[in-house]
């Protein structure tokens, strides 16, 4: 189900806020309690990332790059979300060759549909968090399983892929390996992240990355376990794909996306929250949003990006205006996001960058 209308992205807000928030609304007593870790990552994998941990020195059998780094709360931690970077040559692509061998020419399939079958790759992937404030180690291991239409198969290009965990608050370094999958290959990466304790926002409000979203989609349920997706991730029951490089064209919607701490609910739970939203091109204010309010701390919210204009028509003596709506001019601009909580009087003021271009 894809998610478009701003009443419709209200109601999932207050979805996704009993779903998986509500634990995180008020600060955890103690710590943690320790419990030993089942090993995931095979001996020759873990010696190659434990190698390279102190320098940071990453292994390029299978090259790839962590890139970005996302967190929002989950049911009893923080979620977090990275982004990474891989080729396809160096997933090692195949044909997924079909039970019984070659298949025959489907009723409407063009020669070079037939001739150009589904490509597979399949790999591991292993995640080892150090907590480098704590003494949390975390080991995941993911099975990598991919497929992409031979017609449309670039070996150069170059995948965005996702993988997401629950961590507790802290400071971690994750080491990250893809190794094929009789490890004759191992590629590994390094990453060090910062998780905030919501706890610590006691006198302002605070936010996740604010970032804009190209697509929402329901899911029917939410995934139980860590895995890789390509160009989206998952979080809760929604799947979200990202606007990674936050450019757009004329007439879209910026749909931007986050969660904010600090703000004080009432005693029913509500939360009363007012977030004032203005694109600005240099110090200029080119378009102003009337105020929005909400009654939970995570925002979906869709901008449209129409600037009004005055038009002036003369007939005779006569000088008339009308207002008129028109796309942004193409162009770099900036969002720019007032935020207060009306419970508490705390404030908070974000902006994000963003790209206008033509079709």
């Amino acid at each position: 189900m894809k998610i478009k209308t701003y009443t419709c992205v209200i109601l999932f807000a207050g979805l996704i806020l009993s779903f998986v928030l509500a634990p995180c609304l008020v600060a955890q007593e103690g710590q943690e309690k320790k419990q030993s870790e089942a090993v995931y990552i095979p001996k020759e994998v873990k010696d190659v990332l434990q190698a390279g941990m102190d320098n940071r020195e990453a292994r390029l059998d299978i090259p790839f790059t962590v890139f970005k780094h996302l967190y929002l709360p989950a049911r009893e931690n923080m979620h977090s979300i990275f982004f990474f970077k891989v080729k396809n040559s160096d997933l090692g692509f195949a044909p997924l060759a079909p039970i019984g061998g070659t298949p025959e020419k489907t009723e409407g399939q063009t020669a070079q549909e037939t001739a150009a079958p589904q490509l597979q790759s399949k790999a591991h992937c292993f995640l080892l968090f150090n907590q480098l404030d704590g003494d949390l180690v975390k080991e995941i291991y993911i099975p990598v399983q991919l497929q992409a239409d031979g017609s449309s198969y670039n070996p150069d290009e170059e995948g965005i892929y996702t993988t997401g965990y629950p961590l507790p608050s802290g400071k971690y370094l994750l080491s990250m390996a893809i190794t094929s999958l009789e490890l004759e290959k191992i590629g590994t990466q390094y990453l060090e992240f910062t998780i905030p304790d919501p706890a610590a926002f006691t006198d302002t409000l605070e936010t996740t990355p604010i970032f804009f979203a190209k697509e929402l989609n329901r899911m029917s349920s939410a995934e139980m376990k860590a895995e890789i997706h390509k160009d989206y991730f998952t979080y809760a029951v929604l799947q979200i794909t990202p606007n990674l490089d936050s450019v757009f064209h004329q007439g879209d919607n910026l749909d931007i996306f986050f969660f904010i701490f600090g703000a004080q609910p009432n005693e029913a739970n509500q939360f009363d929250i007012e977030a004032n939203y203005s694109v600005m091109k240099d110090d200029e204010a080119i378009i102003k949003f009337a105020g929005t309010k909400y009654e939970a701390p995570i925002i979906s919210q869709p901008l449209p990006l129409k600037k009004t204009v005055i038009i002036q028509t003369q007939e005779g003596d006569q000088v008339s205006e009308k207002k008129e709506q028109k796309d942004l001019d193409p162009g770099a601009y900036t969002l720019n996001i007032e935020l207060k909580c009306n419970l508490s009087g705390k404030t908070a003021t974000k902006s994000i960058d963003f790209t206008v271009e033509t079709e």
